[in-house]
């Protein structure tokens, strides 16, 4: 797992360490660096994937992630010109890389290396082999058939980056037994994928089932869902809660111990109990032995993994949150990082302002008498 990752030069970071864990929450207001920490790994990943890591450079732009040219990759308030990734993992593995920034090539998508010390194990770690999922803000919403892969399913094992392959990898891998036995829920019919996947979104949306309808001539695959003995509903009618939510769990119930997953939003579209429940969920892969990065602006999905630290499923040690705040400085607009921490109670030590207290603002506001 990776345990730190320090950005230098890097968009709003001129210089900043971030400590990592089996579950990291990414959260503050918007455009105050939370993606730029998630595209940090992202821009590493589709460089190694491009062949350009290892000689060449960092590409800004690819499959995983779209950051333009250099100068919008460049930090503002940068004291010199280059921009640095270092990270250290779990097993002492480190890596360093720093990419030059030319003021004559402002407008290129690929910084030339610099720098770099990689240990050699680093590559083979799961930011970059297939013990990987990213599931990014905008997913696919519900329709009627989606894509089919071969290429991306079976050989790679993934889902896309907006869950456009889960149906077909639910299709390819549902009778398969889950590979980690204490992610089993309980209720759950097998150990199946397809059955522990029905199992959870039943949590989120209650007597949920999947019927997975597949057209290979024509490379399309279809969803239904049906709820107890009703008739099978097509995916457009059922909404963008469900569609944005199944590919978090199937990429978590299909994960081998060491996979790193990446999700912005897991909240999206879900009611707050839908919320809540994805957070358990996460907190479980992380206590299983999956690192997961996270993105969110909910309170509920905090208080989901709150809740499974009090309850004893995951170690409060193996959570870290970030809380990412905007602050001026002579003029100068700086992001400030701040790290509360959880205890075995589940409760958090410190609450800076704007740290998912909006509810007690409105509360407090509502219980001021009205003026006569």
């Amino acid at each position: 797992m990776i345990r730190l990752l320090r950005l230098s030069n890097f968009k709003p970071f001129e210089n900043q360490l971030f400590e990592l864990k089996p579950l990291t929450l990414l959260c503050g207001l918007n455009s105050t660096g939370k993606s730029s920490v998630l595209q940090s790994l992202l821009l590493l990943r589709q460089s190694y994937q491009q062949g350009l890591l290892i000689k060449t450079g960092l590409a800004l732009n690819g499959e995983l992630v779209r950051i333009g040219t250099a100068q919008d990759a460049f930090c503002e308030r940068a004291k010199n010109e280059s921009i640095g990734f270092e990270m250290l993992w779990e097993n002492h593995g480190q890596a360093k890389w720093h990419f030059q920034y030319d003021l004559n090539k402002k407008e290129a998508d690929v910084l030339d290396i610099a720098t770099q010390s990689v240990d050699s194990e680093v590559l083979k770690s799961s930011l970059f082999n297939e013990q990987f999922h990213y599931l990014q803000a905008e997913r696919i919403g519900p329709r009627p058939f989606n894509e089919m892969s071969d290429y991306q399913v079976r050989r790679l094992g993934q889902i896309g980056t907006r869950g456009e392959y889960t149906a077909h990898f639910l299709f390819a891998n549902g009778r398969k037994p889950i590979p980690i036995y204490n992610l089993n829920y309980p209720l759950s019919k097998s150990m199946d994928l397809i059955d522990q996947v029905e199992a959870w979104m039943r949590e989120v949306s209650p007597g949920t089932r999947i019927k997975i309808n597949s057209n290979p001539d024509m490379d399309l695959i279809g969803l239904q869902y049906f709820y107890g003995d009703s008739n099978p509903c097509r995916a457009t009618n059922v909404g963008f809660g469900i569609s944005y939510t199944l590919p978090i769990i199937v990429a978590v119930m299909a994960s081998t111990p060491g996979t790193l997953i990446i999700i912005e939003n897991p909240e999206a579209h879900l009611h707050p109990k839908g919320q809540s429940k994805m957070g358990e969920l996460l907190a479980l892969a992380a206590s299983c032995g999956i690192q997961a990065v996270i993105e969110t602006h909910s309170d509920h999905v905090l208080n989901g993994i709150r809740l499974a630290v009090h309850d004893g499923k995951l170690n409060p040690e193996d959570v870290q949150l970030h809380y990412f705040q905007r602050q001026e400085k002579q003029g100068q607009a700086f992001t400030e990082v701040v790290s509360p921490r959880i205890d075995r109670n589940g409760r958090i030590d410190q609450w800076p302002d704007g740290f998912f207290d909006e509810w007690d603002k409105s509360l407090e506001a509502l219980l001021e008498p009205v003026g006569e």
